[in-house]
């Protein structure tokens, strides 16, 4: 991979476009992260690699580093674990097929939650339809979006907090890998595989520690500690855990645009823990700006 570089600015490890949930173009999404006054944004989209080539383009433009990944979809029984991937080949016909079951899987769970949630509102998936960008991968937060805009709650947070909350009756899980096979599927692909926000559910619901071994093993590379929605004594504990195990710990702002109210730079990462993530990449380089 390429070699060691200093890094100007702060680095957001964790940004979603309109590819996925996000609602700014990838393009887009990059002039907002130089205008936050970023130096280094990894756009991470759920489950796919369709925002890579804009993204990089504007990056190039507009002088800013850009990181190429994901956010995989995993699951353990019943409870949802995502996973950041950094600097893999897209073209690895394992972890891409892997992907294309997880979105076709989310494409048809949302459509079986629409049609539940439609028996009893005023809402359709071409509503749904209609809050997506061409090329999207549908999913609850474009529901959200449509209930917002058919006036049936004021926000994506009242819409997950209320009719797309599982105790409403209308929520449908779908299709995703264990979160040890999708860490070894990340790192045949040359991958760093990172857990996202692990501490969300707090302390009582954390990875259990002889889990967190195994993924480890597998190749886990680090924690995302630094994000809004972690718990303070869940992320202490982890924080112990990573020293334990030689983990990095990484910050991100898990920025949507205006989907969510998490702002772009509101956590970072540090330049020498970014190295790190570089000099184990081997499946795609950083996007530099061009020279001037």
């Amino acid at each position: 991979m390429a070699g060691v570089r200093k890094f100007e600015g702060p680095i957001d490890l964790h940004t979603h476009s309109s590819v996925s949930d996000g609602t700014e173009t990838p393009a887009e999404l990059v002039q907002a992260a130089v205008a936050s006054g970023l130096g280094t944004v990894a756009l991470t989209d759920h489950d796919s690699t369709a925002g890579w080539a804009s993204a990089a383009e504007m990056a190039r433009e507009a002088g800013i580093t850009l990181i190429p990944g994901m956010e995989l979809s995993t699951r353990v029984q019943y409870s949802s674990v995502h996973l950041l991937a950094y600097l893999f080949d897209p073209a690895n016909s394992a972890l891409m097929d892997e992907t294309a079951r997880i979105r076709e899987a989310r494409l048809t769970r949302a459509e079986e939650m629409v049609a539940r949630i439609g028996a009893d509102y005023a809402l359709t998936w071409d509503d749904v339809l209609a809050q997506t960008r061409d090329g999207a991968t549908v999913g609850r937060p474009h529901i959200a979006d449509a209930l917002v805009a058919r006036g049936l709650v004021l926000d994506r947070s009242e819409a997950f907090n209320g009719i797309l909350h599982w105790s409403a009756g209308y929520y449908q899980p779908h299709y995703a890998p264990d979160p040890l096979q999708a860490i070894q599927l990340v790192r045949a692909a040359g991958g760093v595989p990172v857990l996202a926000h692990p501490a969300t559910r707090g302390a009582a619901e954390l990875v259990p520690e002889k889990r967190l071994a195994k993924l480890v093993d597998a190749g886990l590379f680090g924690l995302e500690l630094d994000h809004r929605e972690n718990k303070p004594e869940a992320k202490a504990r982890l924080a112990g855990y990573a020293v334990r195990y030689g983990l990095v710990v990484t910050g991100s702002s898990d920025y949507h645009g205006s989907g969510k109210p998490n702002r772009l730079g509101e956590n970072t990462t540090s330049p020498e823990v970014l190295d790190q993530i570089i000099a184990q990449g081997t499946g795609a380089e950083p996007v530099y700006p061009s020279a001037p």
